[in-house]
């Protein structure tokens, strides 16, 4: 008899996980969104860096 207990209380905890899964799912990827936005970021802000600091000052290329 004690084994449809265990039964029953495994199935109630993997509801709830089950719950705390989907109500995380539901609000979407965004940090995911933000990790990328600022790797972006510094992505752009070497690029131009590189630009302005070395580029520029040694002139057009004759």
């Amino acid at each position: 008899m004690t084994e449809p207990l265990t039964l029953q209380a495994s199935n109630a905890v993997s509801s709830a996980d089950e719950d705390a899964v989907n109500e995380i799912v539901s609000r979407g990827p965004a940090g995911t969104f933000a990790v990328a936005g600022i790797a972006t970021a510094i992505v752009i802000a070497l690029y131009f860096a590189f630009y302005f600091f070395a580029y520029l000052p040694r002139g057009i290329v004759q």
